[in-house]
């Protein structure tokens, strides 16, 4: 029974590694298509969210600057 939760376990976190990376893409070309394009429908506000993250990690001082810290490393795993 361990061997199969441990297989079950193993795709799944397989599964969701997938999906970030689809994620991070999704938002770097939003970021990309923003800066060279302007406004693009599909991208939303991209651009404009992650700048609104960076001016509110920036506000926070050392809070914000741990906060990206620990953000950087989860997605170095």
């Amino acid at each position: 029974m361990g061997e199969k939760m441990d297989r079950i376990m193993t795709m799944f976190t397989d599964f969701i590694g997938q999906v970030t990376t689809l994620v991070v893409s999704l938002v770097a070309l939003g970021v990309a298509a923003g800066v060279v394009f302007g406004d693009v429908p599909f991208v939303g506000g991209v651009l404009d969210n992650l700048l609104d993250l960076v001016n509110r990690l920036g506000e926070n001082g050392l809070v914000g600057l741990l906060v990206l810290a620990l953000l950087m490393s989860m997605y170095n795993r």
